[in-house]
This record gives structure tokens, sequence and C-alpha cells, in this order.
């Protein structure tokens, strides 16, 4: 999906990627790979690498194409883009399989897929992969859980330490509890041990 693009300025450069992708230059990410100044201003070129979002998009939805073919699974696959946020809706016959024991294997895929198109653009994109809205019904299971266990918390005084769980769903419980009032939120632990724990707080 990166491509490079060769012509004797940057300007005129940025303009040939943008009409090949057919996009503006503005939205465009590149990167200079070689200036040649030439002799006199003979022969001086720019060579620049260069992408837009919808590279993102299209390296996306072939990656998950070869992935789940890999797997010999049938699986559709819907992206939604909102600036560097890329949001996969997957459907497939069993997609029981694809989620997993507590979300697990769909955790595992959003991170292989993360992983994959972070190295191909060397940038880190948010990308949140859902199936069959489980993702939005556990958020939902989070949210309720976190204001339970937070009551408690200011009913009792003592902390509580929630299961580990991944960065996205750490969020999203950091902030359903944003304006509780007297407790806050603390990470602790690293890799798959990392987890919340819900702390009495006398500050409102």
């Amino acid at each position: 999906m990166l491509k490079t693009y060769t012509a004797k300025n940057l300007e005129e450069t940025l303009k040939e990627a943008a009409n090949d992708k057919g996009c503006n230059v503005d939205e465009l990410t590149y990167k200079v790979l070689e200036e040649k100044s030439g002799f006199l201003g003979i022969g001086a070129s720019v060579t620049i690498e260069a992408y837009c979002l919808n590279d993102v998009k299209e390296f996306l939805f072939e990656y998950l194409g070869g992935f789940f073919t890999g797997i010999n699974i049938e699986c559709s696959v819907e992206i939604f883009q909102k600036d560097d946020t890329f949001t996969i809706v997957l459907d497939a016959e069993n997609n029981a399989v694809l989620i997993g024991k507590n979300g697990k294997t769909l955790q595992a895929i959003n991170n292989v897929v993360k992983a994959a198109v972070n190295a191909e653009f060397k940038r880190k994109f948010k990308i949140l992969i859902d199936i069959n809205n489980y993702k939005q019904e556990r958020y939902a299971k989070l949210k309720h859980m976190a204001v339970r266990i937070a009551k408690t918390v200011v009913r009792t005084k003592v902390d509580a330490s929630l299961d580990p769980m991944s960065n996205d769903e750490r969020k999203v419980i950091h902030q359903a509890l944003t304006n509780f009032k007297h407790v806050r939120t603390e990470s602790e632990g690293e890799g798959n041990k990392r987890h919340l724990i819900i702390k009495y707080s006398e500050e409102e």
C-alpha cells in the first residue's frame, strides 16, 4: 500500500501521489526518501513514500481477507473510519469461535491486525474489531459493573482490584468513573496482567 513517487520537486511529487490515489494533497502522509539537486537545477528530483487513510482501509480489507481464508472461515467485513480510528465489524457463521472465552480470541485477532497495520504504515492507528456487537455489549456490562463496584468502594472505603483486561476495556471503565465522587481508578501490572484498581478517595 505504501508507494513511491518521483518528480522534479516536492510539490509536483505530492500532486502526482494525490492524483494516483484520488485524494487531496493534504490527505497524504509522506516521507522524503531521496532528494537530488541536479546540476544548475537540471536533473533535480524528489522521491517520496506516501499513503492516505483509504490505503489503510484497503490494507485492512486485504489483510483480513487473507487471514480468514488462511483459517478457512467465511466472514463478512465492514470497516468504518473516523480520523485515525478504524472500527471493523465482522460477521461469520460461527461468531462465538471468533469471540472466544471472555473475548480472548477477539482480542488476539485485534492485536494481530493492529500490529500488522502499524508495521505496514510505520504509524500507530486505533483499531477496534467488533463481532455481532459483542464489544458494545461488553462495554455496557463493564460500565454497569464498574459503577456497582465503585458504590461498594465508597460505602466500605476498601479498594477493589479488577481482573486483567485489554486497554480499550480499561479505558471504558476509566471514563465511566471519571466523575464518580470519592473514587479514582489506577492501572497496575504489565502486559496480560495489567488491570484496574478502583480506589477510595476523600477528594470529590
